[in-house]
This record gives structure tokens, C-alpha cells and sequence, in this order.
């Protein structure tokens, strides 16, 4: 008798010991940002007013590099008929516009230039969208973690059953066509 008694103990602490082992594994899933923003509706007004800044910008910066060019070009035509200070402030005004074009650019389309704050501040909003959506399906699937596919995470295999893409779309409300 105490014989099963030691062995229904030892079950006992067995089935404790494995149910504690299994509540400890975490559950995990991925999904595909780039899908996910791909799908989002808000997403294609972002890059079409994104697109139109860039259009406006690229265009400033190429009159300027066009007026560079025509200064080059009309410098070389009357470079014979100038004398050397004459050539010399010509050159000075070139170097400006050169060194104004350089800067226009970096404050615009540098590491922290005006494109990439305002494509910052028009993707904040919908960023939060998505990731509240994101937090609400990992609660509702009891996930320990969700991997974004889309980041270089360096993933070399999902397995699609795993993938919670469509779950976030139909968070928030966006069917698939």
C-alpha cells in the first residue's frame, strides 16, 4: 500500500511538473508589415501625398542643378572675353550654387531631412493603428510573440499556419480583395 502510494505521489508530481512545463511554453506567431501596410487604405494616401512632396522637391533640386549647368555653360562661352577677377566671381557664385544645391538636398532627402520627418509624421497615426491591432490579436491568440516578417529578422522559414497577417486586416477592418 505504501508502495502505490509513493508511485501516485510521484505521478502526482510528474503531471504537476509537466503542466507547469507546458504553461511556461509561450505561444508565438509572425506577420507581414509590408502586407499588412500594403492592404491598408490609408497607406496608398499616404504614399501619393508622399509622392507629390518628393515630385516637388526633386523638381527644386533639379532647377537648381540646372541653373548650375547654365552657369557652367555661360561661364565657358565668355571665359576668353573675362578677366580673371570676372572669372574668379563667377566661379565664387558657382561654388554657392553648388554648395546651395548640397544643402537643399541633405536638409531634404539627408539621414533626418524633411522627407523622411514628414513620412515619419503621416505614417505615425496609422502605425498606431496597426499596432494596436497587432496587440489586440496577440491577447486574443495568447501570444508571447509576434515576429514581423517584413523587418529583417533574418527569418529563413514561416510556416504560414503561424502567420497572423489576416487576423490584424480583419482587426482592422480591411477585407481582402
Amino acid at each position: 500500500m505504501l508502495r502505490i502510494a509513493k508511485i501516485g505521489c510521484i505521478l502526482l508530481l510528474l503531471g504537476v511538473y509537466l503542466s507547469h512545463q507546458e504553461s511556461l511554453a509561450q505561444k508565438f506567431g509572425y506577420i507581414d508589415s509590408e502586407y499588412i501596410l500594403n492592404m491598408h487604405p490609408d497607406y496608398k494616401i499616404v504614399q501619393k501625398e508622399l509622392e507629390a512632396l518628393q515630385k516637388d522637391w526633386k523638381d527644386q533640386a533639379r532647377a537648381l542643378d540646372a541653373e548650375i549647368k547654365e552657369m557652367h555653360t555661360a561661364l565657358k562661352a565668355e571665359e576668353v572675353l573675362l578677366t580673371e577677377e570676372m572669372y574668379s566671381e563667377r566661379m565664387k557664385a558657382i561654388k554657392e550654387k553648388e554648395k546651395e544645391s548640397l544643402a537643399f538636398n541633405n536638409r531634404v532627402f539627408g539621414v533626418n531631412g524633411l522627407y523622411f520627418q514628414k513620412q515619419a509624421e503621416l505614417l505615425q497615426p496609422l502605425q498606431s493603428k496597426i499596432y494596436d491591432a497587432i496587440d489586440k490579436v496577440a491577447k486574443r491568440n495568447r501570444l508571447g510573440m509576434i515576429i514581423d516578417k517584413a523587418a529583417s529578422t533574418g527569418l529563413i522559414y514561416t510556416d504560414p499556419i503561424h502567420d497572423y497577417s489576416e487576423f490584424v486586416l480583419e482587426e482592422l477592418g480591411i477585407e481582402k480583395k
